[in-house]
């Protein structure tokens, strides 16, 4: 994290355990995309190129063996974006989001027949901004 950055943005990452991590990414544009977020936070995570931009198969190692992106009725990663600390579906792949400051982007590992799964905890700024 770059604590002297002007702005600063989140990841939170839930498991199917309930096992939370945050992490924060100082920036000192504008905005910061999805991408760069994820690449900056330190949290390991694979992607599967597609042809409108790329899929998670795995955050934070889990699963912890990955032999396909998209396994026919196994977890997912459902993907969120957290604005003025509120929780919203992502209509966009992560790397298409944009965030600004204080915003987070949020993964939550959940079951294949979890259709409308629950966002991951609200991310919460640390004292002396670290992670």
């Amino acid at each position: 994290m770059n604590a002297s950055a002007a702005h600063h943005a989140y990841v939170v990452v839930e498991h199917m355990s309930g096992a939370a991590i945050q992490r924060c990414v100082g920036f000192d544009g504008a905005a910061i995309d999805g991408q760069a977020l994820m690449d900056q936070s330190g949290v390991q995570y694979m992607a599967h190129k597609l042809s409108s931009g790329k899929a998670v198969c795995q955050v934070d190692n889990e699963p912890p063996q990955v032999t396909e992106c998209f396994p026919q009725n196994k977890p997912y990663w459902a993907l969120f974006l957290e604005t003025r600390r509120v929780w919203a579906g992502s209509t966009t792949g992560f790397t298409e989001a944009s965030l600004h400051d204080g915003d987070a982007l949020g993964w939550h590992y959940v079951a294949a027949a979890d259709t409308s799964p629950a966002p991951p905890p609200l991310a919460r700024p640390l004292p002396g901004g670290s992670a």
